[in-house]
């Protein structure tokens, strides 16, 4: 009942009160950002949803214009990235950048917990992915989930993938509540989002735009 029915009109109300409480909030980064570089002041992406279908992310952006197609690609090694941008680097930090994501948790495309959604081509195309991996996309993807707060992405895509297929078979009001609140805790803490960069594992890079 709570997976089918009750998530998404709590996802709904939820969302949609924080995006008025925090429209202030939202306008006066919207304006630093595009303040400081040229562009957008959001960042699209086309992201694997629920059932595989595609769907635009919405985040402020943190990084110069195209940065996707320039210098290490989806990789970022660190926050020295320099094509991040210094508004960027704190809107990182403090995980500021994925507020916009409340407008696609309104739209249906996204949940406020379940598993991130990855880019349509990394770590694999939804064909690519196993039969047991695509229970992942069972549900709709989320702003946070248990992965963020277990390992955020100091692991491999795999790790992270049967972390989101564990959060899957077990969903709750009481778990998705716990999840919510230990993700707040964590972005107090400013806990470290990039694990140092080994050329052997590239599975753990960040693919982070």
């Amino acid at each position: 009942m709570y997976a089918k029915y009750i998530k998404r009109i709590l996802d709904f109300i939820l969302s949609l009160t924080a995006l008025i409480i925090l429209s202030p909030i939202l306008l006066i980064i919207g304006i630093l950002v595009k303040m400081e570089s040229r562009g957008p002041a959001f960042f699209l992406q086309e992201r694997l949803g629920k059932d595989g279908n595609f769907f635009k992310i919405i985040k402020f952006r943190t990084m110069v214009v195209n940065a996707e197609n320039i210098g290490d690609g989806l990789r970022i090694k660190s926050e020295q990235d320099n094509r991040i941008t210094r508004v960027g680097k704190v809107l990182r930090k403090t995980s500021l950048d994925e507020l916009p994501q409340l407008i696609n948790v309104i739209k249906g495309n996204m949940s406020l917990v379940g598993p991130r959604p990855p880019v349509t081509y990394h770590p694999y195309k939804y064909e690519d992915y196993s039969e047991e991996q695509r229970k992942r996309f069972d549900v709709r993807p989320g702003i946070t989930g248990l992965a963020q707060i277990k390992v955020r992405n100091n692991a491999t895509w795999v790790e992270r993938i049967n972390i989101d297929i564990e959060y899957i078979s077990n969903i709750s009001f009481a778990e998705d509540i716990k999840i919510l609140l230990l993700t707040i805790v964590k972005v107090l803490k400013r806990e470290k989002i990039y694990k140092e960069f080994q050329e052997e594992v590239k599975e753990k890079e960040d693919a982070r735009i």
